[in-house]
């Protein structure tokens, strides 16, 4: 068994090696491929491609694309229609991104031999991970992975996230025993639709399996911080549950309620273990006491999820936290080949055999995966198998140096992103909108002089804040910024409200009304700091620790939404 793992982990080593060495010959063959695969589509057809598989051809012919220029030919496809429009293979799904038009999820097109690729990425993860961490094959993985809501389109294709295509997929139910993706949280718990059974259920394994937990994950930052905020909250009701052996009637779905039956036993050890630790005060390392042997946290910590590194850091004593991969509903990307590096100096290596891959300049200048330059920002521009085809996923990346002729790329930010707290997505021209609706609650004598905003996460979970400075002759009536909160989430998108009224894992809004001045005050600092009074606007979004304790001793009322926003999984087609 140990030669096979060996010779499995120097195979998969040995594939990047070898996919990194020719990256653009690589590339070459796959946008060949993809081009010989989809050329009786009608978009490559009308574009008078007329077959051609070369680089020069498809470059001067197909145009870059955002969402909004296939979106009708998508929403074709939503319908019903099975022609050959953006791929010459079957559309087996739509999966959801976490990007939103016109406040709905983006629906990505996705083919079934979409899967064998993604495998394949997650078939390197932990042999790349063997090399610095040794022995995770003798113990197991505490991860928090939940399924979300899917629909269905009017011609009958699935829509949901691609994480739930997955964990629902046969390639993860009926998966080889691998003993390096041994997890505590058996299918059931992961697969049951209602999130805190889930949590519950995911967070019970994990306590019994305390000693043979070796790494603790989510897929994002967000979702650790809140599995411990659940902990916090729970750790009573844990423990009886774990004195007596008994299965709690939270259970009410039937498969997990059959599993944990099976799972559950008394173990009063355990219970008072969990009852010492958790009834202290002060819950610092509290990670690392619960599940001693745990060497690593697994979670994004790049791009918006940094903002989770101080929390995630004082309840984990500072355990290393990976960032092992790069991927999206779009397409999967690529790796980390130093996943125990700082957060700070994260940087994903692009699998060149994953899809075509360009990068678009500052300057407006497309360049190929192999041509970028370090240290030089680019947004990523993708052609999939599924029949994307030169399109802008909204990612900027910053190249950080190259692996043999593969270069490697830190995440900087998305396009136009403001606000984020989790999978969650703002950007200024929706919070601009949201702020128009909801200040017109106030009233005609009142109205909203400056606002700005920022994402407060030192809570579980996240939530926006939202500072108003009003003008008026009247105080705002009771109850009236509360009213303003919640019009304010529903008119947010999709995602954010999901995250809200069904998922958990966004807080109610708040909105902090500060004194009258406070924004000259705020416009005075930047001057101070160098700030030139003809360019300066007062920021949509803040992140500096000085800009908010300036607003926060401005405040004057805070205020928050008095329930979730409307959401439903069916969408709008």
């Amino acid at each position: 068994m140990a030669a096979d793992l060996t010779a499995k982990n120097a195979n998969a080593l040995q594939f990047i090696e070898e996919m990194t060495r020719n990256v653009d010959v690589v590339q070459q063959r796959v946008l060949a491929e993809i081009l010989s695969q989809n050329s009786e589509t009608e978009y490559l057809k009308g574009f008078g491609l007329g077959g051609a598989t070369d680089r020069e051809a498809y470059k001067s012919k197909i145009p870059m694309t955002k969402y909004e220029d296939i979106q009708p030919l998508i929403q074709r496809i939503a319908n019903g229609d099975r022609s050959p429009i953006l791929s010459a293979r079957p559309i087996s799904e739509f999966l959801t991104s976490s990007g939103t038009s016109a406040g709905e999820r983006k629906l990505m097109p996705s083919i079934k031999e979409e899967w064998s690729r993604r495998q394949l990425l997650y078939s390197l993860l932990m042999p790349v991970m063997d090399q610095y961490v040794k022995g995770l094959d003798k113990g197991k993985g505490l991860y928090f992975y939940f399924i979300k809501a899917e629909t269905k389109t009017p011609g009958g294709l699935l829509a949901r996230p691609v994480l739930t295509s997955y964990y629902k997929s046969d390639l993860f139910k009926t998966r080889p025993y691998d003993p390096f993706n041994v997890y505590t949280s058996p299918n059931e718990a992961i697969l049951c639709e209602d999130n805190s059974q889930s949590m519950y259920a995911q967070m019970l394994c994990g306590l019994y399996e305390r000693r043979q937990v070796l790494r603790i994950g989510a897929v994002f930052a967000s979702g650790l911080s809140r599995a411990i905020r659940f902990l916090q909250l729970n750790w009573k009701t844990l423990a009886r549950d774990i004195r007596t052996g008994s299965v709690s009637p939270k259970f009410t779905d039937p498969s997990l309620r059959d599993c944990m039956a099976r799972i559950m036993r008394p173990d009063p050890e355990l219970a008072d273990f969990i009852t010492r630790e958790c009834e202290k005060d002060v819950w610092e390392g509290i990670v690392t006491r619960i599940w001693p042997n745990a060497k690593y946290l697994d979670v994004i910590v790049t791009g918006a999820m940094a903002q989770y590194i101080p929390t995630l850091d004082y309840y984990s004593g500072g355990l290393p936290k990976s960032c092992s991969m790069y991927a999206s509903s779009e397409c999967y990307f690529g790796l980390n080949l130093k996943p125990m590096c700082d957060p700070s100096e994260v940087s994903y290596t692009i699998m060149p055999n994953m899809g075509y891959f360009e990068f678009l300049s500052g300057g407006g200048e497309l360049v190929e995966l192999a041509d970028v330059e370090v240290g030089e920002e680019y947004e990523l521009v993708v052609t999939t198998y599924s029949g994307l085809c030169r399109y802008r996923v909204g990612d900027i990346l910053r190249v950080t140096g190259f692996h043999n002729s593969a270069p490697g790329f830190r995440f900087v930010r998305r396009k136009n992103v403001l606000l984020s707290v989790d999978s969650d997505k703002t950007d200024e021209a929706e919070l601009q909108a949201a702020v128009e609706k909801a200040s017109g609650l106030l009233g005609k004598a009142t109205s909203v002089v400056e606002y700005t905003s920022y994402a407060e996460t030192k809570t579980a979970p996240g939530h926006y804040v939202i500072y108003w400075e009003l003008m008026g002759e009247l105080a705002p009536e009771e109850g009236a910024v509360e009213r303003c909160c919640l019009a304010m989430e529903e008119a947010l998108n999709a995602v954010y409200r999901q995250g809200r009224a069904a998922d958990g894992s966004i807080g109610a809004l708040e909105i902090r009304l500060v004194r009258s001045g406070t924004f000259e005050e705020l416009m005075d600092y930047a001057l101070s700091k160098g700030a030139s009074i003809n360019q300066y606007k007062v920021p949509r979004c803040v992140t500096s620790a000085p800009i908010i304790e300036l607003l926060d001793a401005r405040v004057v009322s805070s205020h928050f939404s008095p329930s979730a926003p409307r959401w439903s999984p069916e969408r709008r087609f």
